[in-house]
């Protein structure tokens, strides 16, 4: 009975060992290996280049590249408001083109509507400079005669489309605007207290050029501007200049270590009231317009190029040693860094430019006509695709989203 009691103990520990190492097995067996991060479905790079005509439109997800051909070399690059479309701006030929993605964000999925191509709304203007789109517009700066220049997103697939032209009664000067939610135009003017190109005030006009609200608050110079719809930011020499639609203009002082410097660039953030400022003398900072406070981001005199992500929560800032910095908006803590390409001298006649969604980077290489996609993550090359040989201006177009119909 005994002898018959062990068997069956030994037995019931055989059995028992032995699915314990059939399940070992099958665990190692059937692991799923880590997934690896890959671009969103629906987002496209798009490129122009310093020397040639050719604008390249890559996806990121499978390397590949796609060419066309714009009216000019070297224009600048500019997504629309939608994500959809995107202006080419060709500033010393008097030319504005526009490109259509071909995708149709419909907020939780993305419909594919034709192919990518560019849109039949031109535009001819003297020298369009700065661009903007907000309600559904683009609009353009023309330094040539102080004009601006405006046509709707719906419009770029129109057969003859043209942009329309809104004379304030300016004088030529490189200026800005800032569209607010209710359909109004922040525009700089030039009075020329201050000597050379730069505008001193701001005014408030309707769509047809007819002065709503007069400049209160002149300044040394102005450069560089965003809005949020609420508030127009400008840079200027006296501070940033902050304008309302309701014609209430304030300036915010710069920090007081500044000295002669100011922000030249100003770009927009997700959160209401709250900017980037750039200069390159002293840094990137947060503007904060509701308490009229200017905190550091990263002060340094070696940044190449800062942008905000394509979806403005975060701030990525490439520096001349080859580190780039990834900042959160919301904390202005770094939250990832690494040296990531080689040194750009300080006197390149042209350096990388960049652009991040929400996982990647995308860096220009000028010298070598690629296109690098940095992993956010981990701070690694992940791709290097190929692009036209002097890469120069880059925007993101699309959808951070991968579901289709």
């Amino acid at each position: 009975m005994k002898n018959n009691y062990y068997k069956l103990i030994f037995l019931f520990a055989l059995s028992s060992f032995t699915i314990s190492c059939s399940n070992d097995d099958d665990d190692n067996t059937n692991e799923t290996p880590k997934e690896t991060l890959t671009e969103y479905k629906f987002l496209r790079v798009l490129l122009s280049d310093e020397k040639t005509t050719e604008i390249t439109l890559v996806n990121p997800v499978d390397g590949t590249s796609s060419f066309f051909n714009a009216k000019f070399a070297k224009s600048t690059v500019y997504t629309t408001e939608s994500g959809r479309y995107a202006g080419i701006i060709h500033g010393a030929n008097n030319t504005v083109e526009t490109f259509d993605s071909g995708f149709e964000g419909h907020g939780d999925h993305v419909d594919v509507d034709g192919i990518p191509k560019f849109g039949a709304l031109t535009g001819q203007s003297s020298k369009p400079t700065h661009f903007k789109s907000k309600i559904g517009e683009l609009l353009t700066f023309n330094d040539g005669d102080g004009t601006l220049s405006v046509a709707k997103e719906s419009e770029v697939n129109t057969a003859g489309a043209k942009f329309k032209v809104i004379n304030a009664g300016l004088l030529a000067h490189h200026g800005a605007m800032a569209t607010f939610s209710n359909g109004t135009y922040a525009i700089t003017e030039k009075d020329n207290s201050v000597a050379g190109t730069l505008p001193e005030k701001v005014k408030i006009i309707d769509n047809i050029g007819k002065t709503l609200y007069e400049a209160t608050t002149p300044t040394k110079g102005i450069h560089g501007n965003a809005s949020d719809g609420t508030y127009a930011v400008f840079g200027s020499a006296s501070g940033v200049l902050v304008v309302e639609s309701s014609g209430k203009q304030k300036l915010i002082a710069l920090p007081e270590d500044f000295g002669t410097s100011w922000f030249g660039s100003i770009l927009e953030t997700k959160a209401k009231g709250k900017f980037i400022g750039y200069t390159a003398a002293k840094g990137a900072y947060l503007i904060d317009v509701a308490s009229g406070t200017i905190k550091p981001i990263l002060q340094s005199v070696d940044i190449v190029q800062c942008k905000v992500s394509y979806n403005k929560t975060k701030l990525g800032i490439l520096l001349h040693n080859g580190e780039f910095k990834l900042f959160n908006l919301t904390t202005l803590q770094v939250e990832k860094q690494g040296k990531v390409i080689g040194e750009t001298a300080k006197d390149a006649s042209m350096k990388p430019q960049i652009e991040l969604t929400e996982n990647f980077a995308y860096i220009t290489s000028p010298t070598t006509g690629e296109l690098l996609q940095l992993n956010l993550p981990t701070m690694s090359i992940a791709k290097k695709m190929k692009v036209t040989n002097t890469p120069y201006r880059i925007t993101i177009l699309g959808f951070e989203n991968s579901k289709g119909h």
